[in-house]
């Protein structure tokens, strides 16, 4: 299954490249975070295929009521676990807290309650298909791995002990900008899950 990635940036290259069709063979949508939903909103109607987006730090909160708090066409798959085309696909939306009233963040304690919560969803995949998760898209980069040292950019550990759990086969996360000109590498592999800095987007192909 082909998917198109992107995190934290709305680029003019994109929005040329979906209209003459060069995304045309994608299959699937993942948004790890800090997007414009209306950028969002074109892909989906651009590409006509599915999206699953989790919200990053400097995204509102959730709410479908309002126009601007979600991504029409799309699915929020923050603490949900879907199965898409034999993939089972989870979320894990937002950043480690570094304000006191910032939205979509968290301690590293409050990450761990929050990660807790896919435990039954976790375990009855593992029961009815042999594993717990395929894909795990975050905006968060989990902590030690494409993260940095100032406080707003700090993984989460909560991250971590998922990939130990859940073992996916792939994490997708945005919100640590990587250039051509850094020195780390934006792919990591840790057992079996490769994990990915998609900023700003990233073309993948996923197989079991």
């Amino acid at each position: 299954m082909k998917i198109l990635a992107v995190s934290d940036q709305a680029l003019d290259r994109v929005y040329k490249l979906s209209s003459n069709g060069h995304f045309r063979d994608t299959e699937l949508i993942l948004g790890c975070g800090d997007m414009p939903y209306a950028y969002l909103e074109y892909l989906v109607t651009m590409l006509n295929v599915p999206m699953f987006y989790v919200p990053g730090n400097h995204d509102p909160r959730f709410d479908l009521r309002s126009e601007k708090a979600h991504a029409e066409g799309g699915s929020n798959l923050d603490l949900k676990i879907v199965r898409h085309k034999k993939f089972l696909i989870g979320g894990f939306g937002g950043s480690i807290r570094y304000r006191p009233d910032g939205i979509n963040q968290y301690t590293q304690s409050d990450a761990y309650l929050r990660a807790f919560r896919l435990l039954p969803r976790l375990y009855l995949n593992r029961m009815q298909y042999g594993r717990a998760l395929d894909i795990l898209i975050s905006h968060s980069p989990p902590f030690g791995i494409h993260d940095d040292t100032d406080p707003a950019h700090n993984g989460l550990k909560a991250l971590n002990w998922l990939i130990r759990v859940a073992q996916p086969r792939y994490l997708f996360h945005g919100h640590t900008h990587f250039y051509k000109r850094n020195l780390a590498s934006p792919e990591t592999t840790i057992g079996i899950t490769k994990i990915m800095n998609v900023y700003p987007y990233k073309t993948v192909d996923v197989s079991h």
